[in-house]
């Protein structure tokens, strides 16, 4: 790749599913000068971290198998975006210039704190190095230890089924419905594979404390139900680093950056932002690896029309569905409409097992490394509406 004499700096904060295809993606202008941080020197495939909890697969992948040619990668964290001298703070103490910066974060667990213990007691596993931790825990227990999974959407079924695949007794609790995001008959296959295979599915309620040997769940009675629990899993929900709110920028009220349907900040048209921790219009898509890459290409496509002087493009996605894996052997793939509402139609089994692994490669193979071999090649599905009204979990705009 040639630079010329003023490439424009753009820093790409977060190595994730939509960093690193942005990064890939701004190559397609060779006067652009690109750095990525990111805090681990891995990529980290999040959809495969319940392999690696049960000790059935790999989840990093060496960022020189994916990275394009000049891409410089600071392996650190972003601390601060100062808008005004347009630089990115690190934890090491550095700072670096930019141009444009790429808010692509990603998302968290949310352990809440507002529950008795959970903090202390409960292992996420939404991260890397929670997962370390729970898969080291795994290690240590005995093979008949009871496992609690809290969360009954498709993070939470994927680590139950797994562990349970390999002989660990498991309960899952999954609040009011099971995989709410998948059809009834989708959620029928389910609930019948994990009952097959002995993971006790429980319509918790409220999951009032965690303890070290136990979760204890609301059921009317003054001292609420105990549950025996040598090792907690907290699946239920997800949420975002508090970058952009420590930066000054205007986030919802999950802490997402407010972004126009350019993905531009509503408070910089120098800083975009893509995937998890994207608030477009105040109506955020669904936080997944699927809607991740478009918006990381998207990001891309804005910051190159903003260099290059043209109009920049707008959200336009479709969604296709979902997969959740049931162990190594079977899982279900769930199509669904544009606009992520699911059909009552499932693919499941071992065809379904063959659909979620062929997805997992396609994310990394043809989108990502796609994009380092030829910039701007990567296509999605278009035409999704978009909803008219900020999502209930963005309705009121914070400011820090």
């Amino acid at each position: 790749m040639t630079q010329h004499s003023n490439p424009s700096k753009v820093v790409v904060i977060g190595g994730g599913y939509a960093g690193t295809l942005a990064t890939n993606r701004l190559r397609m202008n060779a006067d652009v000068d690109i750095t990525l941080v990111n805090p681990r020197s891995k990529f980290v495939e999040r959809i495969r971290l319940h392999q690696f909890v049960a000790g059935t697969g790999d989840a990093t992948i060496d960022y020189d198998t994916l990275l394009g040619e000049g891409v410089r990668l600071v392996v650190d964290s972003a601390t601060r975006i100062d808008a005004a001298s347009r630089t990115v703070r690190l934890a090491s103490g550095r700072t670096l210039d930019y141009d444009y910066v790429i808010y692509a974060v990603g998302s968290t667990a949310a352990t809440p704190s507002s529950v008795p213990g959970a903090v202390e007691f409960a292992l996420p596993i939404a991260e890397f190095e929670s997962a370390l931790r729970l898969r080291a825990r795994l290690e240590e227990l005995p093979a008949g230890a009871p496992v609690v999974v809290v969360g009954g959407g498709l993070t939470g079924i994927e680590t139950a089924a797994e562990l349970a695949e390999q002989g660990r007794s498991v309960t899952l609790l999954c609040g009011r419905t099971l995989a709410p995001s998948l059809s009834a008959p989708g959620r029928r296959y389910v609930a019948k594979w994990l009952a097959r295979h002995g993971v006790a599915v429980l319509d918790a309620g409220v999951v009032t404390e965690v303890r070290p040997d136990s979760v204890v769940l609301a059921d009317g009675s003054a001292e609420g139900a105990v549950l025996p629990s040598a090792l907690t899993v907290w699946a239920a929900g997800f949420g975002v680093p508090e970058l952009a709110a420590a930066s000054g920028l205007r986030t919802d009220t999950l802490g997402r950056l407010l972004t126009d349907e350019t993905l531009t900040s509503v408070d910089d048209d120098r800083i975009l932002a893509a995937g998890d921790a994207a608030a477009p219009s105040g109506r955020p898509l669904r936080m997944s690896s699927y809607a991740a890459g478009p918006l990381g290409a998207l990001a891309a496509d804005t910051v190159l029309s903003r260099i290059a002087g043209t109009e920049p493009a707008v959200i336009d996605l479709a969604f296709a569905g979902a997969c959740v894996s049931l162990g190594r052997r079977a899982a279900v793939r769930q199509p669904a409409r544009k606009d992520d509402t699911a059909v009552g139609v499932y693919i499941g089994g071992r065809t379904g097992a063959a659909i979620k692994e062929l997805t997992c490669r396609f994310v990394v193979s043809k989108r990502i490394r796609g994009e380092a071999r030829k910039p701007g090649s990567m296509s999605w599905p278009q035409g999704g509406p978009r909803p008219e009204g900020p999502t209930p979990a963005s309705q009121e705009v914070t400011s820090p």
